[in-house]
This record gives C-alpha cells, sequence and structure tokens, in this order.
C-alpha cells in the first residue's frame, strides 16, 4: 500500500453538496483515478489485460459501496425523516376560492370560550409547544375575540394535539386541564393564556423559536399565579387519557400537525391570518 493512507475528505464533500447528486459520482471518480496513479493499480498491460492487485480491488470495491450507502441515505431516509410529523408553518394568503368541504370532526367535552350556543364553532386542535400555535393566539385569535368570541357569534373549543418531539406538549396540557379542575372553562382559559405568555417572554416577547420545555415545578408555580393550587393533580395521572382521546381523535380528523382548525367542520390548517378565519366564519353565518 506504499504506506499510505486512505483520506476521508468525501464525508466532508458528502454533507456540504447533497443537492447535487452528480458531485459525489465525479468526486468518487476522482478520487478512484487519483489512488490509481498513486501506486494503487498495476495497469501495465500484459498480453492484452489489466491486472489489478486484490488488496487494491477490495478498497476501492469498498469506497463505491460507501458512497452508494450514503447516498442511499441522502436522499431516501433523511426526506422521509423530514416529513414526519411537521409543525405546519404559517401560511398568510387565505385561499380566493369556496371555503373548504366540512368534516366530520367532535369538539367532546372540551374546554369552550364564549357562548355554549354561538352559531360557529371553531375547534383548535393544538400543542402548547409549537411556536406556530403560539403565533395564532398571539396575532389572530384576539381579533376573533374581539368581532365574533364576546358578540356570541362564535365559540372555540381547545383540544390537544401534543406532537411527540414536544417534550412539553403533553405537561402543559395536563397543567391546563388541571387548572380546568379549579376553576372550570375559565379556569383552563386562564392556564392557557398564561403558558403562551410565559413562553412568549422566554422567547424574547415574540414568536421566533420553539422554547424549551420549563419544567414541572414551574408549571406548579404557574397554576398558584393565576390562584389555582394544581400541585396534587400534576403529581397524579389525571387527564392523560383525555389527552390521548383528544390526538387521537384530532388524527380520525385529518389532523396532521398543528395549529389544525375546524370551523362548524370546515379545516383550516397552520398559524393562517385573521382573514383566513374571517372569511369561512362569515360565509357560516351568512348561510
Amino acid at each position: 500500500m506504499n504506506g499510505l493512507k486512505p483520506k476521508f475528505e468525501p464525508f466532508k464533500a458528502f454533507r456540504g453538496h447533497r443537492s447535487d447528486p452528480n458531485y459525489y459520482k465525479g468526486y468518487l471518480s476522482h478520487f478512484y483515478m487519483k489512488e490509481m496513479k498513486g501506486g494503487h493499480m498495476d495497469t501495465t498491460q500484459k498480453s492484452d489485460t489489466i491486472t489489478i492487485k486484490k488488496d487494491a480491488l477490495w478498497k476501492y470495491s469498498t469506497f463505491v459501496l460507501l458512497g452508494i450507502v450514503i447516498l442511499g441515505v441522502i436522499f431516501f431516509v433523511l426526506p422521509s425523516k423530514s416529513t414526519t410529523q411537521n409543525v405546519i408553518a404559517n401560511n398568510p394568503s387565505p385561499s380566493a376560492g369556496p371555503p373548504p368541504a366540512a368534516v366530520a370532526v367532535s369538539e367532546d367535552d372540551d374546554p369552550v370560550l364564549g357562548e355554549s350556543d354561538a352559531q360557529v364553532t371553531i375547534i383548535e386542535f393544538s400543542d402548547y409547544q409549537c411556536p406556530f400555535c403560539r403565533k395564532f393566539w398571539q396575532e389572530t385569535l384576539p381579533s376573533i375575540e374581539r368581532d365574533y368570541i364576546s358578540t356570541g357569534k362564535v365559540k372555540l373549543v381547545y383540544r390537544d394535539f401534543p406532537l411527540g418531539f414536544h417534550d412539553g406538549a403533553i405537561p402543559y396540557a395536563k397543567a391546563a386541564n388541571c387548572a380546568r379542575e379549579k376553576g372550570g372553562d375559565e379556569g383552563y382559559y386562564k392556564m392557557h393564556d398564561k403558558i403562551f405568555e410565559e413562553q412568549n417572554a422566554l422567547d424574547g416577547g415574540s414568536v421566533s423559536s420553539t422554547v424549551q420545555y420549563v419544567g414541572l415545578d414551574t408549571l406548579k408555580q404557574w397554576g398558584k399565579d393565576i390562584g389555582y393550587n394544581i400541585d396534587s393533580c400534576m403529581d397524579s395521572s389525571n387527564g392523560a387519557d383525555e389527552i390521548q382521546k383528544d390526538l387521537s381523535d384530532g388524527t380520525a380528523s385529518g389532523v396532521q400537525g398543528t395549529p389544525g382548525f375546524f370551523i362548524n367542520g370546515r379545516p383550516l390548517s397552520g398559524a393562517q391570518p385573521y382573514q383566513a378565519f374571517k372569511q369561512i366564519i362569515d360565509a357560516e353565518l351568512a348561510g
């Protein structure tokens, strides 16, 4: 082997040039030819044949196989992982066409914000650690409350849809349900607002990232801050079945990420602007 050790620069190239599959072919070919010239392959012609040393053949076969494996990971494994349980991003443009068809979705016995007999029901499937859910709470919900909920035309039903990659989603959901045990639906929405408010403070006063889970003791203190001692509830298994049922119902109704909404059954996905909600709400009120 002439004392040479194989260099592993190809791994750097693979990380820096994922979008150009032809690059890998060229890089491997270049590396192959470079090693030929370096004395690892005997290309002396004898009786119209080319003799390849066994150790060189083994080494080049290994590099070619390694290249194929890495390409497979980059183009098949990584893309499939990136689409699993994605949080739905903000879509700033409401649809210009008619509202989507209604689908079957249950509000169950979950907490209601607004009048119970409102003409329009918005069911929100949400994750308390999802930044886009917090974006809806901060930017869109206040306008819906002002124009529709406070006037008795619309009610909001909040249902939990904790995503697997958010370690605080279930504890936050449990804290809100524990507050509901103490103060009913009013208590629930006090904790609902408290959770988002505190995450906003930790996020610099805006919505720019997923905020790290604050821990059980902090959640218990937030309960006391709004007037409820939720310590024993948080230490118990209370609410686990309710959260799981919300998640199952949302999945059955077609929710794939958060936030997911149904306005009288008509689906709307993502942290949509106020106008997107207004378009469907007005159509329902007029109908």
